[in-house]
């Protein structure tokens, strides 16, 4: 989906690419807190939302998939914003393609997520008992406690885009991060990157996002105080702020 930018002016061209188990929705008020003359692009990733397939795909190949993307709209260089999963595919075009990523905005990730065993154990908890053996203990390691006891609407939504998220996508993406590590690499990467943190995020802990900043020659780390995993959603004006921040800065369109 694209917001063509409203102003005749260059303009950066940002890609959002969101996190396991949810679709682009998460980025609904960061989009609606960025400058009308962006051009903003977000996507399903593969076995997610409206997007098919996604099956035995790896992290390079959902990069690849970003990339055929912005071929699709005749974009030539963009910055990519990366949650989660999202910022290993990031990632991996910038390691891949460095000719097309003006930029990276990495949030709530690492250049490894977790360990092979946790991967390998929701996998076989979902085959077992579907989305919903899962939902709670993922809802409490998304969302801080705060935001869970006071937006139970939100909290709801969210549950509701993870449950009805296909067994096979999911499955398919989690064995994706399990097998993806990128700390040999990430050293290579030259793209201007922005590092963002959150203080109650329990997947992605600040002191991973530090690490991954310090991988990274020139990367810069900020860290947002009280969201958890996916700060889109419960700090998006505040997200989008160092967003807008480091493009005006760093980036040129």
């Amino acid at each position: 989906m694209l917001r063509p930018g409203s102003g005749d002016e260059p303009c950066p061209t940002v890609v959002f690419s969101n996190s396991l188990g949810t679709d682009l929705r998460i980025w609904d008020r960061v989009i609606a807190a960025l400058p009308s003359d962006w051009h903003l692009l977000r996507y399903d990733t593969a076995g997610h939302g409206l997007s098919s397939g996604g099956t035995s795909l790896s992290i390079e190949d959902h990069g690849a998939d970003l990339v055929a993307l912005v071929d699709a709209f005749d974009i030539d260089r963009a910055v990519i914003v990366g949650l989660s999963v999202g910022g290993l595919i990031a990632q991996s075009v910038a390691l891949a393609r460095p000719e097309r990523v003006a930029g990276l905005v990495l949030s709530n990730t690492a250049a490894r997520i977790g360990t092979p065993d946790l991967w390998s154990q929701r996998i076989a908890a979902i085959a077992e008992g579907g989305m919903a053996a899962i939902a709670d203990g993922i809802m409490e390691r998304w969302f801080s406690a705060r935001f869970r006891r006071e937006c139970p609407d939100d909290l709801a939504l969210c549950r509701t885009m993870l449950a009805h998220t296909p067994v096979d996508g999911y499955t398919a993406l989690a064995a994706a991060i399990r097998d993806a590590d990128f700390r040999p690499h990430a050293s290579r990467i030259t793209a201007p990157t922005l590092c963002i943190g959150a203080s109650d995020d329990a997947a992605t802990p600040p002191d991973a996002m530090r690490a991954l900043a310090g991988l990274i020659p020139g990367a810069v780390y900020q860290e947002l105080s009280g969201p958890g995993h996916l700060p889109c959603i419960e700090a998006p004006e505040a997200m989008a702020g160092l967003i807008r921040a480091f493009i005006d800065s760093k980036v040129s369109a």
